[in-house]
């Protein structure tokens, strides 16, 4: 197999759990956790005689991301009725929207590579529109047989649809993580992968290089993790290239992916569109959404990550990679702003990716869990920035607030007496008193032995009890030595 002579397309439909509070057609509840079919009224479950009633908040959020990607808002979209038979659908169809979406057009930009060569793509986006969640089979702990939960049956979703835009796993996962980061940002969906609140569908064909037409794709279905996407979309392409190598034919069909064996497996022939016999629902009105409506929506819009990015860049000073990594998240951008504005904005970034992201891994805390807050950051580098920490006094600083210590930085310095030495009157004391007692380290630095300095430097620092500002050790010992 020569994947050099072949070329991956990929487009991904990713579901997005809206997080309102009620289901897209009922007043049901969309909390998870609940007992088995404890969230599922009458119109959930289908009772004859019961109708459908729009959620103006799930409009709402679907009209927030097309707005954040670019997109036309449809000022007429219809719901349609999508039928097919499954245990978990009572209705025996599902409400969706087909030829009308709510949402078209639009794009995202992703970044794919290391952080010095990454290349930037544009990935075009097809639709977004609104539909209801099916219910859920449970095949365990049933004595042989399968239980059905409608706790998720009419649960609002907004699919996200791309154009086949993306030439690897690597790019369709960089895809679904900017796509994930936005309905975050954004705050129309909470993105918990492992609860279901984020999930993808990878179609995926392989053709020649160099080939303009399309080849047969199979999607592979319920993806929920960046790692299950990456893996099943490499195997999927390896399996379609070496079946068409050995003279075989890609039949388009519905395929899962097993993490347990890191391969895919068919699992039904894949339906077309006609299949599902769409018409538009009776018992729902078209959705007219009017100028001012979109309006109020953008008015009520956070800033977005490409614009707050430039904005850290103009005004904090920060690099372009620096100002990337501190809006990959909504939470992490707002710990930033409230530190950057009380203290030295470049210090305060980098802490925040250095010792407070490394602390925060550990621990595995999310950064609205930090026990240091934003002000008490910039407090520690200011006192960094001014002299009065050196490094190594700082790291000590962090240990402190971190464990809640103290108040601030001013309050754990004064405590533990950790006052840096910058005064050079006083150090320069000190540096004669380590040059006259160590006079086989001064003949050795003389003679060309580098490390005889470095054992000075280390000499002076322990004279003073790590307090003293080491560049002005380093200046002093020159200047004394005359090197």
């Amino acid at each position: 197999m020569s994947l050099a002579n072949w070329e991956i397309v990929i487009g991904l439909e990713t579901h997005a759990q809206l997080n309102t509070a009620s289901k897209i057609f009922s007043g049901a509840s969309t909390a998870f956790g609940a007992a088995p079919n404890s969230q599922a009224c009458a119109v959930d479950i289908a009772l004859p005689g019961v109708l459908p009633v729009l959620n103006r908040g799930a409009v709402e959020r679907a009209i927030r991301f097309g707005l954040a990607v670019g997109g036309r808002i449809a000022p007429r979209s219809v719901f349609a009725r999508k039928n097919y038979f499954y245990p978990d659908l009572p209705k025996g169809y599902q409400i969706s929207q087909y030829e009308l979406p709510v949402v078209s057009g639009g794009g995202l930009s992703i970044k794919v590579g290391l952080p010095d060569t990454a290349e930037e793509k544009f990935v075009r986006l097809t639709r977004a529109h609104l539909e209801e969640d099916a219910g859920k089979s449970l095949h365990e702990d049933f004595h042989g047989r399968s239980g059905i939960d409608l706790n998720r049956a009419g649960t609002p979703l907004l699919e996200i649809v791309s154009e086949p835009d993306m030439r690897s796993a690597a790019e369709a996962v960089a895809y679904a993580k900017a796509l994930h980061a936005l309905v975050r940002w954004i705050g129309i969906c909470d993105g918990n992968m492992q609860e279901g609140s984020f999930r993808c569908d990878a179609n995926v064909s392989v053709r020649p290089k160099g080939s303009d037409t399309l080849g047969t794709r199979r999607e592979i279905k319920n993806l929920n993790s960046f790692r299950f996407l990456q893996q099943a979309i490499e195997y999927e392409a390896r399996w379609q290239i070496e079946t068409l190598e050995d003279g075989g034919r890609i039949h388009q069909a519905t395929v899962l992916f097993d993490p347990d064996t890191g391969e895919t497996r068919a699992m039904r022939s894949k339906e077309e569109a006609h299949d599902y016999r769409y018409f538009p629902d009776p018992d729902l009105l078209p959705l007219e959404i009017a100028p001012a409506w979109i309006d109020a929506v953008k008015a009520a819009l956070p800033e977005l990550p490409e614009a707050m990015k430039a904005r850290f860049e103009r005004d904090y000073g920060l690099s372009a990679y620096d100002a990337g990594t501190l809006t990959a998240a909504r939470e992490t951008a707002a710990y930033f702003e409230q530190a950057a504005v009380l203290g030295n904005a470049k210090l305060c970034a980098n802490w925040m990716m250095g010792e407070l992201t490394a602390r925060l891994n550990r621990e595995e805390k999310d950064i609205a869990a930090a026990p240091i807050s934003p002000a008490q950051l910039a407090g520690l580098v200011a006192r960094l920035a001014d002299g009065t920490l050196s490094g190594k006094m700082a790291k000590e600083v962090f240990d402190a607030l971190w464990g809640g210590e103290g108040q601030d930085a001013d309050a754990i310095i004064e405590a533990r007496g950790l006052k840096q030495i910058s005064d050079s009157g006083a150090l320069e004391k000190i540096i004669d008193e380590v040059l006259a007692a160590n006079p086989k380290s001064v003949e050795e630095f003389r003679a060309g032995k580098e490390k005889a300095f470095n054992a000075l430097v280390g000499q002076a620092m322990k004279a003073t009890r790590g307090k003293a500002n080491p560049q002005q050790v380093n200046e002093l010992l020159k200047k004394k030595l005359g090197a």
